[in-house]
């Protein structure tokens, strides 16, 4: 992890150590590999888990990023990359946790249960800027569809990024950028 003109370059997989050095409201670049996961894939996963069978992917460590991915542009690596609203998959994110999951991307403020559970699993939620998803796929250097691929863009997607910027919107310590009563 460096820390870069106020902005700190972090590396997934996370690890602990990284992820303890970030706080609520911090600027982070994100590079390295992510998966992403909607509404569809997330019920999948949580059945999965709940019925004990094996993960198509292994989430120890990851960051999974709240998306559907648009169709790739003639000479594009990817189309327009914008995150999703993260809530509706409050009720189906303990049990990735649960798995090792270290990070949520997405937007919006999310419930006061997913706080806690950020806190509780030592992970971290980043929002990502919305509005902008040309320019954010500008970031992602690779992508492919790794999983329940008949989901078309709500499928799970494991993307390279490359300096990809966020906030850290939940830290591991309880910090909540959207409290701004500090």
């Amino acid at each position: 992890m460096d820390k870069i003109e106020g902005l700190t370059k972090i590396i997934a997989p996370l690890t602990q150590k990284g992820l303890k050095q970030l706080r609520a409201g911090d600027m982070v670049y994100l590079s390295g590999t992510v998966l992403s996961a909607r509404d569809a894939a997330h019920k999948r996963l949580v059945a999965a888990i709940n019925n004990g069978h094996e993960l198509p992917v292994i989430l120890e460590n990851q960051a999974l990023f709240y998306l559907g991915p648009s169709p790739a542009p003639p000479g594009k690596k990817s189309g327009s990359i914008g995150p999703t609203t993260a809530a509706r998959m409050d009720g189906m994110t303990e049990p990735l946790l649960q798995k090792g999951l270290k990070a949520t991307i997405g937007k919006g403020k999310r419930s006061d249960n997913i706080k806690h559970l950020m806190k509780k699993y030592g992970a971290v939620y980043f929002i990502a800027i919305g509005g902008v998803a040309a320019y954010l796929s500008k970031k992602v250097k690779k992508i492919e569809a790794v999983a329940y691929t008949d989901l078309g863009p709500e499928a799970i997607y494991r993307l390279a990024v490359e300096d990809f910027p966020l906030i850290v919107a939940y830290d591991i310590y309880g910090g909540d950028v959207f409290n701004y009563s500090k």
